[in-house]
């Protein structure tokens, strides 16, 4: 009963109508800098060029502030200003042209949210990431009115334990020809010199969290089609009371976004190739139709996906017998 009391209160103390919605650059004062530097959970600050090229040309950095907290950003979303959507994410946090470059307003056609993070543990719960996105819309719409296309390129936690959890209920079970084709078997045997049945399964496993397997070009060709399968079914198919299993894919999907587009190589650091096996995902926010869609998947369940993702699944659907 206390627990409920406290987030109801909590829910409303820091109810959006409450909260400052502050743009953060690198005139900001040092401490919140610092604190958004700190505060990254999804792709770490490096060093402050790092720091100053997140929120420098072609980024935008906001955060929402409460004023009984000052200098404490609660929640914060990092934003890329590109031609395109973008579908890796070495371009935009490892891009180095774009420290002193200027803004090109013909350029900039779309805007991808890559990283938010909430800052608060006390505050879990009390959702404030969907409205900040809401507003952020809205801002970057009266500075660019011509933008149309708004998308975030996120990471997929727990993909690659999931898949290794999976990996290891099939080997014991001896269901290995269930996930592969007995054509994609051999091409792993090959490719990793190994002998067909329980070896074989454990050069997959091996492989699929070690940046091994995305640096040789021959094993990238026989991951590529297994995996994007694979992990269109576990972002699409694997859920939690009738959601979406994977907590980024529901946060977004809540909000009404289209589970859009699956991108192979997208984030080639060591976490985002352990956690992943470098996969990242667009969910793209069609801004006429996010309420139905999120109205669609709060009320009936039911996830909103483009041509790509559902021909995925559907592949995975014909090879596998989850």
């Amino acid at each position: 009963d206390l627990n409920g009391t406290l987030k109801s209160l909590l829910s409303e103390w820091f109810s959006v109508g409450l909260l400052r919605l502050e743009r953060i650059t690198w005139q900001s004062p040092c401490e919140i800098l610092q604190k958004i530097s700190l505060y990254e959970a999804v792709h770490p600050v490096r060093n402050w060029s790092d720091l100053k090229r997140r929120v420098g040309p072609c980024r935008r950095c906001y955060a929402f502030t409460h004023a009984a907290m000052p200098m404490e950003p609660l929640v914060v979303l990092h934003v890329a200003l590109t031609e395109d959507i973008s579908d890796n994410i070495q371009s935009i946090v490892r891009e180095f042209a774009t420290l002193e470059s200027e803004e090109d307003v013909n350029k900039i056609n779309a805007a991808i949210f890559y990283s938010i993070s909430s800052t608060q543990a006390g505050l879990q719960g009390v959702e404030l990431g969907n409205y900040l996105i809401k507003r952020v819309v809205r801002e970057l719409q009266s500075e660019f009115p011509h933008m149309a296309q708004f998308s975030s390129l996120s990471p997929i936690p727990g993909f690659s334990s999931w898949l290794q959890g999976l990996l290891s209920q099939y080997r014991k079970e001896g269901r290995g020809s269930d996930l592969l084709s007995e054509q994609e078997w051999k091409e792993v045997e090959q490719a990793t010199d190994s002998a067909p049945g329980t070896p074989a399964m454990e050069a997959l496993r091996k492989m699929i969290t070690s940046s091994e397997g995305l640096r040789s070009e021959r094993l990238a060709r026989v991951l590529e089609p297994v995996l994007m399968r694979l992990c269109a079914w576990y972002l699409y198919g694997e859920k939690r009371r009738g959601y979406a299993l994977n907590p980024v894919a529901n946060f977004h999907l809540q909000n009404g976004a289209t589970m859009w587009r699956l991108n192979w190589h997208a984030d080639t650091s060591p976490r985002g190739v352990a956690s992943s096996c470098g996969i990242m995902v667009n969910y793209r926010y069609f801004l006429s139709d996010t309420s139905k869609n999120s109205a669609v998947y709060l009320q009936n369940k039911v996830i909103i996906a483009s041509e790509q993702v559902l021909g995925l699944v559907s592949q995975f659907q014909k090879n596998s017998k989850l």
